[in-house]
């Protein structure tokens, strides 16, 4: 007899447990076990976090183990299991490891092969290559390509995140988490009466307090310093948008700038370019863009030239702003001499057009719809057992999830930001189908990126560094792990799964255009590597730095508005705070953008991480739902909260056991009735619990628990 040592680890995560009996069948090279149950006779289950140990016994050694199967059946009803891995030792004492973290929901038998990595020519079993071929077959049904709109990229077909197969969505706690920011963000908004009130803003002053809550000390620096040039120039290096700014060695024939609009430190504008000290920013994609109406008024959208000079202090500032492509007379180049208020007007359009570049374009585009592109093709086409998607996988956490969130709440026809910013629902379409069409695959490598825009050597670049510091990171841990399994070209151009891969992501991310660059088809190792490190850079470092700033960067409204209510102006000298105050957009729309840019932030780390230790995060699920139910129930009799918060505390500890009621054997069943003997010491505990939770849960100081109460008599307004 053989007998094999078998533990299986069930997932760390809520909800992943199961009372339903579990079986598994070991199949090796020279033989296979029987389908054996594993369920212990004595224990409740396969319960979150838990390892389980169990011994099969085999008439004779089945050899090197190349695959197991597992399934489940009822015992009372049917309940999802999350199995992270299996783990087996061989008589010979060989650990064989089968990893899956993969949600079992239904009956039917799951295979999961050996862990060891294996590019296709490298797995000759008949099993393990049948097994690989029925995995994607799965896989592909599982993950369909749709057309959404005609221009852009292909999108997961997915009606709703819950369409989507369970181990691509969010953890519990993390949907919880971002249901929880959403709610405290309105409610502070509807409490300060923001969200309803269209109408213009009257002074900074009122600008500055609309975000006193949620200031950052980056956002106190904006507030203090967005009318300098210096750091008007700083933003284009290292703001939301480090990717616009170029070389300028010749002006665009639309930018008639002259020497006599200038002050470049003695020097001509011919002899500055040509010492590399003139950069450009070129917002023509947004020409045209059909614009919005917003509060019934139309709303402006310019779409700029800005020249900037390289100073002899190593400052970078805008020297030339031209809001509209066409040279006219009424369409006038604004310079830093002229009166304050026709400057700031201008640098305002110039940042309002940053605005939607940045968002559609550098993040919306480059970093989420291609994303989705790369997870897409790489759960399609390659299997678990693939280098490749041992490599990426961790790169599409919830990739697809927040992506289909983003079009349901952020730009769907009533979207946050297609009802809230210059461009409406057919500008952003727009927008997208140019951004597409301009992006090549040097613009998404950084290093090419770099040189292409001729900004190798300017000083105080920031984004610059870092970023050529992480790719060349992620480049040498690139290259060693593809190194390691693709000896030579020959095995890059062989691997069909490989081939594969790419053919979809040229096909339906880059539309078969071949001007973009995108390898058609991997030939070399280093073709190979390249595209790789590309991928991880951008579905990773450069989503950070397009990102996280949002609310540093926006939290100050007139440095980053959302749109703009009056046209460009056509001649100077009319410009004053008045004119600016009522070019910005209304304090309602101006609040809605604020909320986008908190949201975006606040969500930089996700709620799977745990700052405050396992205590914590084992009592926040509960938290999370007890809030909850307070919200669901209370808004009928807001106006008698005390009355009902203390109805409903005695039922706080039973929470958790009315989820697991149906599945709860007799040991958890004597527990329930123990709990129940200590329930008023229990609701004591919960109770200030819960007081003293709530401060770090609504990011409020102490003082600010009186909020919580009146916004839940604000839920029925």
């Amino acid at each position: 007899m053989s007998t094999y040592e078998v533990t299986v680890f069930t997932g760390n995560r809520n909800w992943a447990g199961t009372s339903n009996n579990i079986y598994i069948k070991l199949i090796g090279r020279t033989g296979e076990s029987d389908r054996t149950c594993i369920t212990p006779l004595l224990t409740t289950g396969f319960w979150s976090g838990q390892q389980t140990n169990v011994r099969l016994s085999c008439s004779e050694s089945l050899g090197d183990l190349i695959m197991v199967e597992l399934d489940k059946q009822s015992v009372i009803q049917n309940d999802s299991w999350f199995v992270d891995k299996v783990e087996v030792q061989s008589p010979e004492g060989k650990v064989f490891k089968f990893p899956m973290y993969h949600w079992i929901q239904n009956e039917k038998v799951h295979s999961f092969m050996e862990g060891t990595a294996q590019i296709l020519s490298q797995d000759q079993h008949h099993l393990t290559l049948a097994a690989r071929k029925r995995e994607l077959q799965l896989r592909k049904y599982e993950y369909c390509w749709k057309v959404q709109t005609e221009g852009i990229p292909h999108l997961i077909k997915a009606e709703s995140a819950s369409d989507l197969p369970p181990e691509v969505q969010f953890s519990f706690t993390k949907d919880m988490g971002i249901k929880w920011n959403i709610t405290v963000v309105m409610l502070e908004l509807k409490l300060a009466h923001f969200k309803d009130s269209a109408i213009p803003w009257s002074d900074m002053d009122s600008i500055k307090a609309m975000n006193s809550r949620s200031k950052t000390t980056v956002t106190e620096y904006v507030e203090q310093n967005w009318e300098k040039d210096e750091f008007f120039g700083y933003q284009c290096l290292n703001g939301l948008n480090p990717m616009m700014i170029r070389r300028c060695s010749s002006l665009p024939a639309n930018f008639p700038v002259t020497d006599d609009m200038l002050h470049l430190e003695g020097f001509t504008l011919e002899q500055e370019m040509k010492n590399g000290n003139m950069f450009l920013c070129d917002y023509k994609m947004l020409d045209g863009v059909k614009t919005n109406i917003i509060n019934d008024k139309k709303q402006y959208l310019a779409a700029p030239l800005v020249l900037f000079h390289k100073t002899s202090d190593d400052e970078l500032k805008p020297v030339a702003i031209q809001l509209k492509q066409t040279a006219a007379e009424d369409n006038p180049i604004f310079v830093p001499t002229d009166t304050k208020y026709d400057w700031l007007l201008a640098k305002t359009f110039v940042r309002a057009a940053d605005f939607m570049d940045h968002g559609l374009n550098r993040h919306l585009l480059r970093t989420h719809l291609l994303s989705e592109v790369f997870s897409v093709s790489l759960l399609r086409n390659f299997p678990r057992v693939h280098p490749l998607y041992k490599l990426l996988v961790p790169h599409t956490r919830y990739t697809l999830h927040i992506n289909i969130r983003a079009r349901e709440r952020l730009i769907s026809k009533d979207g946050l930001i297609t009802q809230n910013s210059a461009c409406g629902a057919d500008g952003i379409i727009t927008i997208l189908q140019r951004a597409l069409s301009s992006v090549t695959y040097s613009s998404l490598c950084v290093p090419d990126n770099i040189k292409e825009r001729g900004v190798e050597k300017v000083p105080n670049y920031y984004y610059r560094d870092d970023a050529l510091k992480l790719w060349d990171i992620m480049h040498r841990f690139v290259t060693g792990v593809i190194k390691h399994y693709y000896k030579n070209d020959a095995e890059v151009k062989d691997d069909p799964e490989l081939q594969a891969y790419i053919k979809e992501v040229f096909e339906y991310g880059f539309l078969s255009e071949t001007e973009s660059g995108i390898p058609q088809r991997f030939c070399t190792v280093d073709e190979l590597v390249k595209f790789v490190t590309m991928v991880i850079f951008n579905s990773s470092a450069q989503h950070t730095a397009v990102n996280n700033g949002h609310l540093d960067f926006g939290g100050f409204l007139p440095n980053m508005p959302s749109s703009l209510q009056q046209a460009p102006p056509t001649v100077k000298g009319k410009a004053n705070e008045d004119i600016l105050l009522k070019t910005l957009p209304d304090r309602n729309t101006s609040a809605i953008s604020l909320t986008t840019f908190w949201l975006l932030s606040a969500l930089t780390q996700s709620s799977d991480f745990v700052p405050l230790g396992p205590l914590f995060m084992l009592l926040l699920p509960l938290l999370m739902l007890t809030l909850r139910l307070l919200v669901l129930l209370l808004p009928p009799l807001a106006l008698l909260w005390p009355l009902t918060l203390l109805f409903l505390l005695p039922l706080f500890p039973l929470l958790p056991f009315l989820f697991l009621l149906p599945l709860t054997p007799l040991p958890l069943l004597l527990l329930l009735a123990l709990l129940l003997l200590l329930l008023p010491l229990l609701t004591v505990f919960l109770l200030a619990l819960l007081l003293l939770a709530l401060p770090l849960l609504l990011r409020l100081s102490p003082d600010g628990l009186s909020f919580f109460f009146t916004a839940f008599s604000a839920l029925s307004v």
